[in-house]
């Protein structure tokens, strides 16, 4: 059964999926995910009955898929993307900035699922697109290099892949100032590299300025918030630091459990690198 009833408008309809899609939206951010995939479906239901091909529908497949990919389910993510990206593609053509926005969707699902090669020309087009459309800066241009640099950081481009951090922080900074979220996003990846590197001091600083940020942004008990606190445990439980380092993984793996459940990758990794330091 359905929420479709006799007699509504269309613009009714049109109405609730918008509301609905919001609410998802909102608690996705807060990091509610089981309350966002409620509403993702429910506005679904409504939205694949009344107006299959529409791209209001494909907006809310690209949330749901973007869901699913924080909370782990990746093999869930792939179809709902690809699903959207069929009714954008179809609608706006292949060179739409809308639809690098799905190209920039599966590139990060490939690079989740540990298949960054696989990701990467999804990326690259996202970033060709974008930037022939907005101009190199552009927040959504950066945003496009920066998930690119994520995926060549992954293959151990090093070089490339800070070089593309350089130029979207430069454009974060510009148009968000000192405390977007966006810049908490590309530190911890800086980080990361500094980390493998081996040059631990500025890892920990950047580490540390991205959890600054993700705090006041998105809270302490935000999954996204508790990447950073495992990242930066790691770095200090490999500088022989353990009393901060299980502290840390402490604080992350309390959120993982409790956000994202006991089973999700990042709540593995996370027990496991906490069990190995107390041996």
């Amino acid at each position: 059964m359905t929420d479709v009833g006799e007699g509504q408008s269309m613009e009714s309809i049109r109405r609730r999926v918008w509301a609905l899609g919001q609410r998802a939206e909102r608690r996705q951010e807060q990091g509610r995910y089981g309350a966002s995939e409620r509403l993702y479906r429910r506005a679904l239901i409504l939205a694949e009955e009344a107006f299959p091909d529409d791209l209001e529908t494909a907006a809310l497949l690209n949330g749901l898929g973007v869901l699913h990919k924080y909370q782990g389910r990746y093999d869930e993510a792939e179809p709902v993307y690809r699903r959207a990206l069929a009714i954008v593609e179809a609608a706006l053509g292949p060179d739409h900035p809308e639809t690098a926005s799905l190209y920039h969707n599966l590139g990060g699902l490939e690079h989740a699922r540990g298949r960054a090669a696989e990701g990467e020309p999804w990326a690259r087009r996202s970033v060709e697109i974008r930037e022939k459309a907005l101009g190199p800066d552009h927040p959504m241009v950066a945003a496009d290099k920066a998930a690119l640099a994520a995926i060549l950081d992954a293959q151990g481009r090093f070089d490339e892949a800070e070089a593309l951090y350089a130029e979207a922080l430069a454009v974060f900074e510009r148009i968000y100032g000192p405390e977007h979220y966006e810049l908490a996003v590309n530190y911890n990846n800086l980080a990361a590299i500094r980390q493998t590197k081996g040059e631990a001091a500025e890892a920990e600083t950047l580490y540390r300025r991205a959890l600054e940020i993700k705090e006041k942004v998105l809270g302490g008990g935000h999954p996204d918030t508790a990447l950073t606190l495992h990242n930066l445990a790691t770095l200090l439980a490999g500088l022989g630091r353990s009393a901060e380092a299980e502290a840390l993984y402490g604080r992350a793996l309390a959120v993982f459990e409790s956000k994202l459940g006991k089973e999700h990758p990042h709540t593995e990794v996370c027990r496991e690198g906490l069990e190995a330091l107390q041996g």
